[in-house]
């Protein structure tokens, strides 16, 4: 998204300061148009051509995620790698996901958030193999970084 760049720059410049690592992908699987019928290829992400847009991680991205994942004690997915509900646009966020139930059986906490990311661990039938499934993808999110939510406010305003 073009008006986001600048937010997107600040974020990467931020992190680099507080020395927090940001993972974006290496490659990507393209398509001429928003159709499991498209035409499809792997590009570098940096290396989108006009007229193409990216709808998944590639092989690369897929194998790099996955060693984070399994590096991780605490994990916290909100959002698909691509679009999972197009067949030749699924394969990064089925593997995501099968990392993330490794790294769970080996003793991870897994926290899967948000509508596409709770529909993409149902869709693959592996709600049961993650720790905790919240349907509340923004608010999670939002109760994450400390800010109040109208109904937690209701409940403990009733005391």
């Amino acid at each position: 998204e073009k008006d986001m760049v600048h937010l997107a720059k600040k974020i990467l410049e931020k992190s680099k300061r507080l020395g927090v690592r940001i993972h974006l992908p290496n490659d990507v699987v393209v398509a001429d148009a928003f159709s499991d019928q498209a035409n499809t290829k792997v590009v570098d992400a940096r290396a989108i051509e006009k007229g193409w847009m990216g709808l998944d991680i590639a092989e690369v991205s897929i194998k790099k995620y996955s060693d984070v994942i399994m590096q991780c004690q605490t994990i916290l997915w909100n959002g698909p790698m691509g679009v999972f509900e197009l067949e030749p646009f699924a394969k990064g966020t089925i593997e995501i996901a099968k990392a993330i139930t490794k790294s769970t059986e080996n003793g991870s906490y897994s926290l899967i958030g948000g509508g596409d990311s709770v529909a993409a661990i149902k869709k693959f039938n592996l709600q049961e193999k993650v720790s905790y499934v919240s349907t509340g993808g923004g608010a999670m999110l939002e109760y994450l970084e400390g800010k109040d939510l109208p109904g937690i406010q209701a409940i403990q305003t009733e005391d």
